[in-house]
C-alpha cells in the first residue's frame, strides 16, 4: 500500500498471478484539509494511516484473492472495494483492542505493581513501569505475529514498500532489480510511529500528578491524541534532518525496530509495490497537472505502509 498527498494505491497478485491494482483519491477534510497543516494536530492523520488505511487495504487484499469474479469499475479495479459496514466494524474492533492491549493494559499492570510493592509515593517510578510494560508489550506482540507465515510475507511486502520509496528518493529506476539494492529501512515509518508514541508516552504521563486507577486510565485515553501529535512531529523533524549525526543516533532505535515488521522481499514482492508506488505518482502528477493548468510537477514522496 503506497500514500500519497492526494491518493491511495494498493496493489496485490489474483490468483492467478496477475496484480491488481486499486487508487482513490484521499478525503480532502483528512489529508490537505485544515487539519493536515496544524502542527501536532496532524499526527492524528498517521493513527488513522496505522489503523484506517491498512485496514482497508488488507480487506481489498482480501477481496482479489477470494473472489475470482468481482464487479468491476471502467478501469477493472472491484467497485466499493473500501467502504460498508465491515470495514468500519473492523476498524472500530482494532483501535478499542489496541487501546485495551498498549494502554489499558500496561496501566492496570503497574497499578498492581504500585500497590504491591508499595511505590504510591514514587508516581514518576511508576510511570517508567508503565511505559516499560507498555514497550515490551509493542515489541513482543510484532515479534509473535511475525512467526505466523501469512504475517512473515506481509513483513515482506512492507520491505518492498520501504525499498521501492528508498529508490524513488534516491532518483533510482523503478525496476525490481533496482529497487532490490536499497535498504529496508525507513525513517517515515508508521512503526518507527508507534515505538515514539510509547517513548513519548513515558514522559508525558510522567508529567502527570499521582492518580487512583480509574482517573490513571480517562488520562491515559485524553492525552493519546496529543502524544500522537507530537510523535508525528518528532516523526516528520527527524525523516528532515537524517543528514545530522545526532539525529541519526536518536533515530537508531526506530530503524531497528523495523527489522522486527519488514522482510527481505522477493521480486514479485518489488514488482507489487513498484506497480502501487507508480499508480499513486500517477495520480498526483495528473491532479497537479489539472490544478496547475500547465507543467506536470513531482509529487510528495508516497509514505508505504503495511
Amino acid at each position: 500500500m503506497m500514500r500519497g498527498s492526494r491518493a491511495l494505491s494498493v496493489a496485490v497478485r489474483d490468483p492467478q498471478g496477475n496484480i491488481v491494482v486499486h487508487t482513490e483519491p484521499l478525503d480532502t477534510r483528512i489529508y490537505g484539509g485544515r487539519l493536515a497543516k496544524i502542527p501536532f494536530l496532524r499526527g492524528l492523520t498517521l493513527l488513522w494511516d496505522a489503523l484506517g488505511l491498512g485496514i482497508k487495504s488488507l480487506l481489498f487484499s482480501a477481496e482479489v484473492a477470494l473472489q475470482e469474479e468481482a464487479n468491476k469499475d471502467a478501469d477493472g479495479n472491484p467497485e466499493k472495494v473500501f467502504e460498508g459496514p465491515v470495514q468500519w466494524t473492523l476498524v472500530a474492533f482494532s483501535l478499542s483492542l489496541s487501546i485495551l492491549l498498549f494502554f489499558v493494559l500496561p496501566t492496570f499492570l503497574a497499578h498492581l505493581i504500585e500497590r504491591v510493592a508499595g511505590l504510591q509515593d514514587y508516581s514518576v517510578a511508576v510511570n517508567f513501569i508503565e511505559g516499560a510494560i507498555r514497550l515490551i508489550l509493542l515489541i513482543g506482540y510484532i515479534w509473535a505475529i511475525g512467526l505466523m507465515s501469512d504475517v512473515k510475507r506481509l513483513y515482506g511486502y512492507h520491505g518492498a514498500e520501504h525499498k521501492t520509496i528508498n529508490a524513488y528518493e534516491a532518483g533510482a529506476e523503478l525496476t525490481p532489480a533496482s529497487v532490490a539494492r536499497f535498504p529496508l529501512e525507513h525513517p517515515r515509518c508508521g512503526t518507527a510511529f508507534l515505538l515514539s508514541v510509547v517513548v513519548i508516552s513515558i514522559l508525558v504521563y510522567s508529567l502527570l500528578p499521582p492518580l487512583d486507577l480509574i482517573p490513571r486510565i480517562l488520562s491515559r485515553l485524553v492525552l493519546l491524541p496529543v502524544i500522537a501529535g507530537i510523535a508525528y512531529e518528532f516523526l516528520k523533524f527527524t525523516a528532515a534532518h537524517q543528514g545530522n549525526a545526532l539525529i541519526r543516533l536518536i533515530t537508531k532505535p526506530n530503524l531497528a525496530l523495523q527489522h522486527l515488521t519488514t522482510r527481505e522481499p522477493d521480486i514479485d514482492m518489488l514488482a507489487v509495490a513498484i506497480a502501487a508506488f507508480k499508480n499513486v505518482l500517477e495520480y498526483e502528477r495528473s491532479q497537479t497537472a489539472v490544478q496547475m493548468g500547465d507543467t506536470v510537477l513531482a509529487p510528495v514522496a508516497a509514505q508505504g505502509e503495511a
